[in-house]
This record gives C-alpha cells, structure tokens and sequence, in this order.
C-alpha cells in the first residue's frame, strides 16, 4: 500500500510531462496572435479554429517556405519540419469556432447573400461556407479581415494566392466587397 502513495507523484509527474509533449509547437505563439484555441480577438488576424486541415497545412508550408508574404509571420515558422506543420493544422482544425458578437445590417446581410449566392461561393466554401479541403472556413470571419483579404485578392495578388479567387473578385466594386464581408462574418444570425 506504502508503495502505491510513492508511485501516484511520479505517475503524474510522467503524465504532465506527456500531455506537454503532445502539444504543437509554438501554440503559445499562435495564440499570442490568433487567440485561445484559434479565436482571434483582432478584427485584422484570422480565426484558425475549425478552419480544413488541408487548408491549414498548405498555408502553414506556404509562408514557412516565404511564398506568402505575411510580415508579422516571418520567421515564426522557421525550423519547423513538415511533420510539425501537420500537427498544428491538426490542432486548429479540431477546436471550435466562437461565433462573433456584433450586429447584423440586414441590408448589407441580404446584399451579400445574393452575391455569394450568384458568385457561388457556397460551391467550393461548401453551403454553410465552413470551407473544406484547401478552401478556408469563410463563416465567421472578423468582417474587416474578410474585407481586407477579399481586397487584396481583386487588386494584389500575389504569390501563394488562388488565382481563382482572383477571378471570381475581379469584377466586384468596394460595396460589393463590404456587404460580401458582412454576410459571411455574421454569417447564420438572423438580420
């Protein structure tokens, strides 16, 4: 009995040390940015949780290999292998997304639903817009970032950007661009 109250300390000891082995790298640092499990609290960074593993991955290798050019990224990434990638990804795509608080203008909800739905967002981002293999979550995005991407993506693309992406926006004004990122970040509220 004596030696059951020794070995409980160590056993714990071991699973702590364990659970900490199991974490992905540089999560902290992640989460300095991209909040708690991937819930970004700064309208101008994205929300990893819920986002496709795939989709996480090949950003991950993307902007560790430089081929997109996110300054406050850089070097961030550097040193990790491929295998440490995936576990990031793993990570982000399992945690749940928070929804974000705010209100919804109905018009500008309605006026970027009939886009998305004539552009036919929902085909490749999936109908719910939580986005699948390499296509990103888009629901629940912070508006402004959505807004900034979207922007970047019609007048900036660069290297690591979906030239699709690039065509579908093409044609958009900067209205079109504003009620687009209001229906997908409130995406699912009722206007």
């Amino acid at each position: 009995m004596r030696f059951i109250h020794l070995l409980l300390p160590a056993l714990a000891l071991l699973l702590a040390i364990s659970a900490q082995a199991q974490q992905p790298p540089r999560l902290e640092l992640c989460a300095a940015c991209h909040g708690p499990q991937g819930n970004s609290q700064n309208p101008q960074i994205p929300s990893l949780a819920g986002q496709p593993k795939i989709f996480m991955e090949n950003q991950l290798v993307l902007i560790r290999e430089g081929l997109r050019d996110i300054p406050p990224m850089k070097g961030t990434l550097d040193g990790l292998k491929d295998t440490d990638l995936i576990v990031l990804a793993k990570y982000f795509s399992e945690q749940t997304p928070v929804p974000l608080a705010g209100p919804v203008d109905a018009a500008r909800y309605e006026r970027g639903k009939a886009l998305a739905r004539g552009m036919l967002c929902g085909t490749c981002h999936l109908p719910d817009y939580q986005g699948r293999e390499q296509m990103p979550r888009l629901a629940g995005q912070h508006e402004r970032f959505l807004r900034e991407v979207m922007e970047e993506y019609r007048d900036k693309p660069g290297p690591g950007r979906d030239t699709v992406m690039t065509n579908a926006l093409g044609g958009l004004n900067n209205q079109h661009l504003d009620d687009l990122a209001h229906f997908l970040a409130h995406f699912g509220k009722q206007p």
